[in-house]
């Protein structure tokens, strides 16, 4: 489950997902959407929880920061539920020492590139800033590679240099810049250009270890599922913005994804996932059709009801929300 817990953002990233037209579609634009603070937002990502069930949360935004003091209330409450919780932020400011305490709980850094291009996309969340508010803790690197990393040989490996070098980095995760439908923006990889980017990263990955990129993922990012409906990931995942009751679809990048263009890290590893054989012969992804086929059914019959805290409940949950997740 993934929800993005804030509209708010003091970034403006070329090419970010979650503020582009259509992401919401006729719920209208992020930015504007209704949001949540305090005891409201934290009674009404726990009811959402309680309801879905989920085995891992993603708290996205918006900027997760913005609310980090509902955040450190909510982890420790999610943590008594035996829920994974994975927060994805820009580190834009000082990342709460209390968050070291949870054990179920995975950082993950947003960097676009080397400190040049970086700074001019994500600014104010500087490298500079980034370095200084991660110390102590322990992280994992995330970078969407744009077309405008591509212009000069040897960036990608210099960049999984710089990061592997640093003790706070577990990992290091590289998607794939992943467009909607007619985008044409200078961020879109052109086929030959992802190509010889997957083929780098598969050399890169033999050499650094924290790249975390094993060879069934890149595979999955050469042949991307075809649309949402052949997408684990966008099967699997329920992605609720920041009024808790508007449903992102049909995945977590809204609009109309590309689908011939993912480069989703989450999409790909599910993927991988869904075509490994098991000894017996069979893939992991049939067996997943058939727990999907039966959940979604026992769903149905379960018959819950969503209870929303005061100031969400006077819209109920929407009428597109699915009953499982």
């Amino acid at each position: 489950m993934s929800i993005e817990i804030t509209r708010r953002c003091p970034l403006s990233c070329p090419g970010c997902y979650a503020y582009s037209e259509g992401h919401l579609g006729a719920a209208g634009p992020l930015s504007l959407l209704r949001d949540f603070e305090g005891a409201q937002l934290v009674e009404g990502v726990l009811s959402l929880v309680d309801f879905h069930r989920p085995l891992l949360l993603s708290i996205v935004g918006g900027e997760p920061l913005v609310r980090w003091r509902e955040i450190t209330e909510l982890l420790p409450a999610l943590e008594r539920r035996g829920i994974h919780v994975q927060v994805v932020t820009s580190a834009v400011r000082r990342i709460p020492a209390e968050w070291d305490h949870s054990k179920r709980l995975t950082l993950v850094v947003s960097i676009d590139g080397l400190q040049p291009e970086h700074d001019q996309r994500r600014a104010p969340a500087t490298h500079e800033r980034i370095l200084r508010h991660i110390r102590g803790h322990a992280i994992t690197v995330h970078c969407t590679v744009t077309r405008q990393m591509t212009q000069r040989a040897g960036y990608l490996r210099e960049f999984v240099d710089f990061w592997t070098e640093r003790p706070e980095v577990r990992k290091i995760w590289m998607s794939l810049y992943t467009p909607q439908m007619a985008e044409t923006s200078p961020e879109i990889l052109p086929p030959e250009v992802r190509a010889q980017v997957i083929d780098e990263l598969s050399a890169l990955k033999d050499r650094f270890p924290k790249l975390e990129l094993p060879a069934g993922l890149l595979q999955a990012y050469r042949r991307p599922p075809s649309d949402p409906a052949h997408c684990v990931f966008a099967l699997t995942t329920q992605t609720i913005s920041a009024d808790l009751k508007t449903v992102v679809s049909p995945c977590q990048l809204g609009g109309r994804p590309d689908c011939r263009q993912c480069g989703c890290i989450a999409a790909a590893a599910m993927e991988a996932v869904s075509q490994h054989r098991l000894p017996i012969g069979i893939r992991t992804g049939a067996i997943y059709g058939v727990s999907r086929a039966v959940g979604l059914r026992l769903k149905a019959l379960r018959g819950a009801s969503l209870h929303l805290p005061r100031g969400c409940a006077e819209h109920g949950p929407s009428s597109s929300m699915p009953a499982g997740s």
